[in-house]
């Protein structure tokens, strides 16, 4: 059985622990290798020897470390491939949707290599009699990711990438599920000249995350997760004095307006309610058509377009998505369709009971698609995070536009429409962080950054782009005047005016 296990000073660490967690293939439902789960000591042994390590990367001129940016970037290009590969044999994506993953991370990769010109502070010249202020960011010294298993190459890309090229060391605990594509990055980063110390992956389970926040030498800790557990490591972190950027979970909605191209709004929303088996943060898994004439015509489109939709292993290239990535979560999500029927959702396609001849052991779900939704439901107002599609009709605009406002999440949320006026009252008035106009995964790009309200997102900062450089920096100002006499005793016991 092949182990996988931390990477700590520049190479693979076995750990002393003898626990494992099992690593499945989602496609055969088999265990194709276990992951050391570590224990709080080899955390410490990981910070210490970042802490070592920080210090002379630090000290190194910001172009020198974009040099090493530039070069991970063009290995991971190179090992695009088996990146991909091995990204879906652990997760279960389509290849080509496992590619997209790793292309998102590789984006902000590429963001990061502007690092010199993204950490230049500002400068006044003049603010007072020959007094002059300027601002500098500096790294705040050894931060933290903790990353979930939907996005196992890109989430990590966006919290390393930008961190490591600000001048700090990081330390990843990414997901037991599917581990072996951030040792292969961290890798990557050796080979492209990052320093031992300066990108260390550590396996483990709460034990580990609970390590992570208590630890005083970690200053900043990156998460994406559920939300009640977002709003755990949030609280805890945040009460020890740590910065935290904590993104949770997402029941992103889709606003059908009468107007809308129709054929380009299914073609849109099947893609982001059953890519990746739906399991994405920024996945569309609630329509809302407004008016009865809209809602019959999309219902009809939606069902011959879901009934055209192919589940496959990941290396089908006719597949449109994979496997789920457990059994457990597989049965979590059946569980939640016998819930909205309970509720009283009609059922007019059921995924469930799929299965994909000669891999019937796989986890496997089908398209589903749920109508006459209510927004009471429990089954509405939580994450199923899988292919599942519900439609919430609505009479008028006012009523969608209050459905993702009111919801408890408030990650993405997309309209489909031709008119602008429309599409500018939505975009104002809607209590969502991230909105897409017939953008149904409106995930911004590296240069901009991610992040949702409400329980999606807690912290003052997003993800990657400027906010990715302000979470992992720390910005210091300086006020210098160089004295040329004529002190006057008086005026040093009130507080300088600068006038």
């Amino acid at each position: 059985m092949r182990i996988i296990d931390n990477f700590i000073g520049g190479q693979q660490q076995a750990s002393t622990s003898t626990r494992l967690g099992d690593v499945f293939d989602p496609a055969t439902g088999k265990v194709q290798a276990q992951v050391r789960l570590s224990d709080p000591t080899e955390l410490d042994a990981a910070v210490a020897n970042a802490q070592a390590a920080q210090p002379a990367w630090a000290a190194m001129n910001p172009q020198r470390r974009a040099r090493v940016m530039f070069n991970l970037k063009a290995l991971i290009e190179t090992h695009m491939d088996e990146l991909a590969e091995m990204l879906s044999a652990e997760h279960g994506k389509v290849h080509s949707d496992s590619k997209g993953d790793i292309q998102r991370g590789l984006d902000v990769v590429e963001f990061a290599c502007g690092i010199p010109h993204l950490l230049k502070g500002e400068y006044s010249e003049g603010a007072g009699p020959g007094i002059d202020v300027y601002s500098m960011r500096q790294p705040i010294g050894i931060a933290a990711g903790i990353t979930p298993f939907n996005f196992p190459a890109m989430i990590p890309m966006w919290m390393f990438a930008p961190a490591i090229a600000c001048g700090n060391a990081f330390i990843l605990k990414p997901s037991e599920r599917n581990p072996s594509v951030p040792v292969r990055l961290a890798e990557l980063a050796m080979e492209a000249g990052l320093p031992a110390g300066i990108l260390n992956v550590v396996h483990g389970d709460k034990q580990v995350v609970d390590a992570i926040l208590d630890n005083p030498a970690i200053r900043a800790v990156s998460f994406v997760g559920s939300s009640d557990i977002a709003q755990y490591v949030y609280g805890r972190g945040a009460s020890n004095g740590k910065r935290m950027q904590c993104m949770g979970g997402a029941k992103n909605h889709g606003i059908v307006m009468p107007d809308a191209d129709l054929d380009q709004a299914v073609a849109d929303i099947l893609g982001a309610a059953y890519g990746s088996a739906g399991e994405r943060c920024m996945a569309l898994p609630v329509v809302v058509p407004v008016g009865e004439a809209t809602a019959v015509t999309l219902r009809a489109k939606l069902e011959t377009g879901i009934a055209g939709l192919r589940v496959g292993v990941p290396s089908d290239p006719d597949a449109h998505y994979g496997p789920v990535v457990s059994s457990a979560h597989k049965a979590r999500i059946e569980n939640y369709i016998q819930m909205a029927v309970d509720e009283g959702s009609e059922l007019v396609i059921d995924g469930r009971g799929f299965a994909l001849q000669g891999y019937e052991e796989g986890f496997f779900l089908a398209p589903t698609l749920l109508d006459h939704v209510k927004p009471d439901m429990k089954s509405y107002n939580e994450e199923i995070f899988g292919p599942v599609l519900q439609m919430v009709r609505a009479d008028t605009f006012e009523e969608a536009l209050s459905y993702p406002t009111k919801h408890q999440y408030g990650n993405g949320v997309a309209i489909f429409t031709r008119n602008g006026d429309y599409a500018r009252k939505f975009c104002t008035n809607v209590e969502v962080g991230m909105v897409g106009i017939n953008v149904p995964i409106p995930v911004p790009v590296s240069y901009h950054s991610f992040g949702g309200w409400k329980r999606s997102g807690f912290g003052d900062m997003n993800q990657y782009g400027m906010d990715g450089v302000r979470f992992y920096t720390r910005v210091k100002t300086i006020t210098q005047r160089w004295p040329s006499g004529g002190a006057v005793m008086d005026q040093s016991f009130v507080i300088p005016t600068m006038g």
